[in-house]
């Protein structure tokens, strides 16, 4: 079975998310959270890198609970720096903090954190290829970081967009590619 060739087959979970996850359009703002997380810490990493840590920041952050995470104080902070098990690094921690306490603020906005992010695109996916960057990671990132939320480039919100299926960026010769 062919896949994308940035998939690394010798990494069972880079397979298993590959197949099942990347490009799936997601329409839960737990999952949407989760993801957005994730992708904040990848800044300056690889994504496998995050992936296979993904566990350990499931237990570290609540389950990915952005109400908890809102309300994580210097104690817990401390604590994150101390996980070896997690990217242990002060600034995206905190930002962790800021981005769930904006994330709650969108969903009231917008009745849902997926309301807001599908909105870009009038809940249509995008199919485009070898890209990391484009005029609506521009615009969202632009609009997240006016709200306050760090960690949310262009590039890292590119990334992110094609990880919940906003953005389809399946290669060609991929089992999963798709054309519009």
């Amino acid at each position: 079975m062919k896949r994308c060739t940035w998939v690394n087959l010798n990494n069972p979970l880079y397979i298993k998310y590959h197949d099942e996850e990347w490009g799936t359009p997601v329409y839960d703002d737990n999952k949407l959270f989760e993801m957005l997380l994730l992708e904040s810490f990848q800044a300056g990493l690889s994504w496998e890198c995050v992936l296979n840590k993904r566990e350990a920041f499931k237990e570290a952050f609540d389950n990915f609970n952005y109400q908890k995470i809102s309300n994580y104080n210097e104690e817990k902070i401390e604590e994150l720096l101390n996980n070896k098990n997690i990217i242990r690094n002060k600034r995206k921690i905190k930002s962790a903090i800021t981005n769930a306490k904006i994330f709650m603020d969108i969903q009231k906005e917008y009745q849902s954190f997926s309301n807001y992010l599908w909105s870009f695109t009038n809940n249509e996916i995008i199919y485009e290829y070898d890209k990391t960057t484009s005029s609506l990671s521009d615009t969202i990132s632009k609009d997240l970081k006016k709200r306050g939320m760090k960690f949310v480039g262009t590039t890292i919100i590119y990334s992110y967009l094609q990880a919940v299926g906003v953005i389809n960026s399946h290669e060609q010769g991929c089992f999963l590619y798709k054309k519009q």
